[in-house]
């Protein structure tokens, strides 16, 4: 039986026809995003530095993490001892202390940022102790419908969103920090 045939039996037998449902959620919204995305980044576990225009980026990552020292970041003007674009392998990142990374969109919904890959190897995101992510302060928006409106992707095909510390409880119900990428997330709005 050929897929027409298949289908025009299908079609056949039905008796009623229902209309489609209305696809409009009234999403999420809050009258001051910027404290949601402050307190919902918190709670999953992440430390936020709301920036001033004169602070220096290099500084505040330096006092957080002032035992670094290997820092990789492809961002411009962050001090870094190594470059996910002009690394050889993935691998070169191994060791990575700090990882600094540019985020693209904010949520107040649940405190996750959109992390567009814009380097060449994107295991900097996860293969880091600690990944620092700078977030423009005008790009944090309400919910995860508007987030996905702003999503853009790029030449290398590939974001990721994070939320805070990587973290599980699976093993023996103990909370383990760090079992599948960074211990620790440190968020700078800027902006």
């Amino acid at each position: 039986m050929e897929k027409k045939d298949f289908l025009d039996r299908l079609r056949s037998h039905i008796r009623q026809q229902y209309d489609m449902p209305d696809l409009h959620i009234d999403a999420l919204t809050y009258p001051e995003p910027i404290k949601q995305f402050v307190e919902m980044t918190k709670s999953a576990g992440a430390n936020i530095v709301e920036a001033k225009p004169t602070d220096d980026l290099n500084a505040l990552i330096a006092e957080a993490y002032p035992d670094a020292k290997v820092i990789a970041s492809n961002v411009p003007g962050i001090n870094a001892k190594l470059n996910p674009d002009t690394v050889a392998e993935a691998s070169d990142l191994n060791g990575t202390d700090v990882g600094v990374v540019k985020g693209e969109v904010g949520v107040a919904e649940n405190g996750c940022i959109w992390i567009p890959q814009v380097m060449k190897e994107k295991v900097v995101c996860f293969i880091s102790e600690n990944l620092v992510i700078i977030l423009d302060r005008n790009q944090v928006v309400d919910n995860m419908h508007q987030a996905y409106k702003r999503i853009k992707m790029t030449s290398y095909g590939f974001g990721t969103f994070i939320s805070g510390p990587s973290k599980t409880a699976d093993i023996e119900q103990a909370l383990v920090m760090g079992a599948q990428a960074a211990r620790s997330v440190l968020v700078i709005l800027v902006g």
